[in-house]
């Protein structure tokens, strides 16, 4: 039995998320059903980020147990073989056996997507989220940075959720790009999101950007940990788990 270090890129588009479920396509099934093809038994994929439906992917990190001989590069090329187009495993590593990709992780990067313009290029409408009406774009940025810092952000959890803490820091939070032609992106990296956090934070920043709020609002929407307070949870087609770290990049 070896561990291996899976990267993995996806279009999480027609997908419910990550999750194996009891309906619908996941990412997490169709690797373990690839894996459990190649490896001959059942087997368990264990994924640094639980991405919903419709979210997609640059970064994404997986950990699983094998028996196979097979090398990485041969092992890589076996799962492609057997996932959707939509599915690629970008690299294989052979890594300690205490690796997870959940558990080990030190930080996440997400990318949040807009198209800011009266018609959105029909070759990326899965990809952003269009917005069509003018967006202060300063004012987004000044209230991005109340964001930064630890903060207990129930605010912008989504309903429903369970975890034993609502405490997270984060360790980036900006908005880059936007010129014409481009995409508006909202990079936020931390040490780990709540479920819906990132689209919570990127629709109210939305909001303040169309005038709908003040920048100023945004440090008390945080402190409030009132989610009926915060704007829309923005939609999932924008968001990319960009990346995952490890201590010492295993």
């Amino acid at each position: 039995m070896r561990t291996f270090k899976l990267v993995l890129q996806y279009d999480g588009t027609g997908y419910v998320g990550w999750q194996r479920q009891q309906a619908g396509a996941s990412i997490q099934g169709l690797l373990e059903d690839a894996l459990a093809r190649i490896d001959g038994r059942a087997v368990t994929v264990h994924g640094a980020g639980r991405t919903d439906a419709g979210v997609h992917a640059e970064g994404q990190v997986a950990s699983v147990r094998l028996e196979t001989l097979l090398d990485e590069a041969t092992l890589g090329r076996a799962m492609n073989a057997n996932l959707p187009d939509a599915i690629r495993v970008m690299d294989v590593a052979v890594v300690p056996d205490d690796f997870h990709a959940r558990f080990s992780a030190t930080a996440k990067r997400y990318e949040y997507r807009i198209w800011n313009g009266p018609a959105c290029p029909p070759f990326l409408r899965l990809y952003v989220w269009h917005v069509p009406q003018p967006l202060d774009v300063d004012a987004m940025r000044r209230a991005a940075g109340a964001v930064f810092g630890e903060h207990d952000f129930a605010a912008f959890q989504g309903a429903g959720s369970t975890t034993h803490t609502t405490v997270r820091t984060v360790t980036a939070a900006e908005w880059h790009g936007g010129e014409p032609g481009t995409p508006l992106v909202f990079a936020i990296a931390g040490n780990g999101f709540l479920r819906h956090m990132v689209r919570s934070i990127a629709g109210t920043l939305v909001e303040i950007g169309r005038g709908w709020r003040a920048p100023g609002d945004m440090e008390a929407l945080i402190r409030s940990g009132d989610r009926q307070r915060v704007g829309r949870t923005a939609p999932a087609c924008g968001l990319f788990l960009t990346e995952v770290q490890y201590r010492g990049q295993v």
